[in-house]
């Protein structure tokens, strides 16, 4: 039900050939499951979002996101392990050599999922005075699903397809 008009939202996507028998599909196989194994821990996503607005050292990443050292080196580790973080030395003048944290292009293209969560949150879960704005136009950013052909769709425009890989 949609909490802000009180009417039922058909928001199915359509299983086809193989996958329209839900005896036949391999939820192990799933690209969605597989992604949480890799960020599905909060901290993973907060430490993320800390990346994208531009922290890179060990201590900012614990503070900003609110967690122990012990869980921060941790879930940094797993980021780094999984290819959306790379560790990199830095020194300040007169200091021993550091490693600082910088986003990889896997990990930069997961931003659209941190903008999508952050829209959603807004609307659903926690309203909050933020937003995306291009820089360029000051106009709000939004996320949402097109087509190659570039046509909006929805949930319910959808067919999940097997492919070949």
């Amino acid at each position: 039900m949609d909490a802000y008009s009180g009417r039922m939202v058909s928001a199915t996507v359509r299983l086809t050939g193989p996958l329209g028998s839900r005896e036949n599909f391999d939820n192990a196989a799933c690209p969605i499951a597989g992604a949480i194994d890799v960020v599905g821990a909060r901290s993973a996503f907060l430490l993320l979002r800390e990346a994208f607005y531009g922290t890179s050292r060990f201590d900012d990443f614990a503070e900003r996101v609110g967690i122990s050292q012990p869980v921060a080196a941790a879930r940094l580790r797993e980021l780094v392990d999984d290819g959306l973080l790379a560790r990199e030395p830095y020194q300040e003048p007169g200091q021993r050599t550091r490693m600082q944290y910088r986003l990889t292009e896997k990990g930069t293209e997961f931003f659209p999922v941190l903008a999508a969560l952050m829209e959603w949150g807004s609307r659903w879960v926690r309203p909050a005075p933020l937003e995306f704005r291009h820089r360029d136009c000051g106009e709000p950013v939004h996320t949402e699903l097109r087509c190659a052909r570039d046509h909006h769709v929805a949930a319910s425009d959808l067919d999940l397809v097997l492919t070949k890989g």
